[in-house]
């Protein structure tokens, strides 16, 4: 137990410093350049993927999360701020961030944005201390198959989340054990 305790601490800190790098740069960029990018993200999301089209004129809310980074050797993290669009307009701020281990090495930077279908899962996010993905409202990461019959009709499931603009090389990328937070 007590190695599990000092290898989960060292996984944390070695993912902050992996990370550090680009949090103040986030931090730093301000509202109005997240708002822009999060609307320009969002925007080529929808005009190149029908799937997002037809879920966003149902969703509730987007949470869009224009640029994600993404680094590890074996141990790693990624960070990211994004924008909740209601109605489309900024309805808050969040953050993103995750470590993970095993087997990955690399660096990558992505956006993704997330479809809150209900208002029993939008409150799971802005009425909590954050949302831990893969724990809570059910979300499911559209992948090319899903998302070529996918529609506003046969939506049933709580969360759609769709990955995009991948940049770099990583092994793999996944959402789950990823904690979003309220920027205040």
């Amino acid at each position: 137990m007590i190695r599990l305790s000092v290898f989960h601490s060292t996984m944390v800190l070695t993912a902050a410093i992996l990370l550090a790098g680009t949090a103040p740069a986030a931090m730093a960029q301000g509202k109005p350049t997240l708002d822009a990018d999060a609307r320009k993200a969002y925007s080529s999301l929808v005009a190149g993927v029908p799937a997002a089209k037809a879920l966003g004129k149902d969703a509730v809310a987007v949470l869009v999360f224009p640029k994600i980074t993404k680094a590890g050797l074996v141990i790693g993290g990624q960070f990211g701020e994004g924008v909740l669009l209601k109605g489309g307009k900024p309805a808050g701020y969040y953050n993103t961030a995750g470590a993970s281990y095993g087997l990955q090495a690399g660096a990558q930077q992505f956006g993704y944005a997330m479809f809150f279908m209900n208002d029993k899962s939008l409150k799971a996010l802005t009425e909590t201390d954050g949302l831990e993905i893969g724990v809570g409202p059910s979300v499911v990461v559209v992948d090319q198959g899903i998302g070529k019959s996918l529609t506003s009709m046969n939506a049933k499931d709580d969360v759609y989340a769709f990955i995009f603009g991948q940049k770099g090389l990583m092994a793999g990328i996944g959402l789950q054990g990823n904690k979003i937070t309220k920027l205040k």
